[in-house]
This record gives structure tokens, sequence and C-alpha cells, in this order.
């Protein structure tokens, strides 16, 4: 069966498939990009702040002629700057509403555990008078490990909804604790980068069955990928410019994955989670992300 969603914690229900904005960049193109994705059929828009594009998603969105309840978007507080001033929480969650042009947001997510890092209480409680204004429907966040989720469970009235972590066969190795971690507590992972495999790490030991798998089954190995993160309960954030892609990807929502599947590709990813490169150092928040702009520099990491 098609995609469906996912019921939160908070009740709400995600959809289980987001189109994300990460790697588009700005500008018409982004627009045209992300008005593809929601009329190929995705209904789930992700993007942040230090993206700098929720202004090209919030005029897809207008342009698309949906129903803002027809559509789930999530933002991000990613610890911007303009000038000498960072931009906190609350201001920083305001004008991500202003660029998108809504009322509110169905998620937003703190980018990182390292920019709250010896606050991560006080940041959360800000959070959580967000939802309470009703600037947004669900709060989560997002690269943060297992002792940052505990330091925030320990006063948090309102549990994230979510974490969204970088997700594929090569790192699940170092991320299946911190994945039970957050069944313990109710927290829907949601799986960024899951086809790095195929387009960062390619020639590594799980081409071998993971082109098998897809032979088998009569698919192309990205929606293999796709489905083996989907095995995690994991909410996919994925994207592309091509629409073929983007339908396969959400032809995803039709394949399972046999248990025999899912054990041969975590086997042979666990042969490759020592050999992460640099992008997988990008997208676990390693490498500090400094972006320039007319109003100021965006210094965060992500």
């Amino acid at each position: 069966m098609p995609f469906s969603t996912i019921t939160l914690n908070d009740g709400r229900k995600i959809p289980e498939i987001a189109y994300g904005s990460w790697t588009l960049g700005n500008g018409r193109e982004v627009i045209d990009q992300v008005e593809q994705g929601l009329d190929v059929g995705f209904d789930h828009l992700d993007t942040a702040q230090i993206y700098r594009n929720e202004e090209e998603v919030g005029v897809a969105f207008k342009e698309s002629g949906l129903a803002r309840n027809d559509v789930w978007i999530t933002s991000k507080w990613s610890g911007a700057w303009m000038g000498e001033k960072q931009l906190g929480i609350t201001e920083s969650c305001k004008m991500s509403l202003a660029k998108i042009g809504v009322e509110y947001l169905d998620l937003y997510l703190i980018h990182s555990a390292s920019l709250v890092q010896g606050r991560i209480n006080e940041a959360w409680a800000e959070m959580e008078a967000l939802q309470t204004a009703g600037l947004v429907k669900s709060i989560g966040v997002s690269n943060f490990k297992i002792d940052d989720l505990k330091t925030l469970l320990h006063k948090a009235k309102v549990h994230p909804a979510v974490n969204q972590i970088l997700l594929h066969p090569y790192v699940y190795e170092n991320t299946k604790d911190l994945l039970a971690f957050m069944k313990e507590h109710n927290i829907v992972p949601e799986g960024y980068s899951g086809l790095i495999p195929l387009t960062k790490q390619p020639g590594g030991p799980l081409d071998k069955p993971l082109f098998k798998i897809a032979k088998k089954h009569n698919l192309a190995p990205e929606q293999v990928l796709l489905a083996w993160v989907r095995s995690k309960h994991a909410v996919i954030v994925t994207t592309s410019s091509k629409r073929d892609r983007l339908e396969r990807y959400l032809a995803v929502g039709d394949v399972k994955l046999s248990d025999s599947d899912i054990a041969e590709l975590e086997k042979a990813g666990a042969k490759g989670h020592k050999t992460l490169g640099l992008w997988q150092k990008i997208a676990l928040g390693v490498v500090c992300v400094v972006l320039g702009g007319a109003a100021g520099a965006f210094r965060g990491n992500f």
C-alpha cells in the first residue's frame, strides 16, 4: 500500500516520507523542484533556517494551490546569526513562519544538540512555549545522541516527537542503541541521507547485496535503501530534482523487504561503518558550516 502516516507521541500523524530541501540551495529552481515534489505526491516538506530556502519552500507551497492542512511543513532552528546577533529559538521560529508564509509549523526542530550544549533544558522549555502558543503543532530535535536526549527528558514537560538523524546501513551499527532508546521513549526517528551508500560511497561492501536484492525484487537500488530506512519505522527524508526518481521513491510505499534482506544489508553495512567519509561528517554535525548572506552570516552546525 502507498505511504501513510506514523502516529507521534502527541497524537498527531506525520507523513511517512518527506521532500527535503537541504541540498537544493535557493532561487527559482528550488521553487520549481519543490512544486514538482508536491505535484508528484509528496505531502511533507522539510526545510531549515540554515538551508536558506524557507522562502522558496513557502512560495512553492503557495503556488501549488494546496490547502494548509494538506501539507505537513517542518523547519528547524539552526542557531543562525544576523550580524553580531545570534537569533534565538522564538525569534527564529517567527522568522521562519514569515518566510514560509504560514501561521503555524507542523513540526519545529532544534537542528543540533551542539547548538544548546549546557542549556538543553532552557532551550527545550522555549520549544514547549512555542507549542503552547500554537506557533508549532509538534516539537522535536535533530542529530541528538542518547546523552542529549536523557538530559532533555530529565526536565521536559513534553517529550520530543521526533529525532531527525542520519540513517543508512553504513551508520546503523553506530545508531542501533540510539534507535532502541528512542523506541523506548516513543520518539519517532526521521532518517535523512539514506541514499549515501549510492550517492557518496559507491563501491563499498554494501553494493553486492544491495544490487542483488534490487534485482530479486525488480527494484531500483535506491528503492531498496529507502525501504530499509522505512523498516526502522522511520520517516524518510529524501530529495531529487528528477521526477522519475521521486516517483520511484513514492513507490517504496508498496515495498516490504524480508527479514533476511534487511539482515543481509545490515551485515554488509557493518563492514563499512568505520569508514565514514566527509559527507557523513557534515551530516552528523562534525563540520561547521558557514554560509554568507546579505543580512549577515549563518554560523551553525548541521
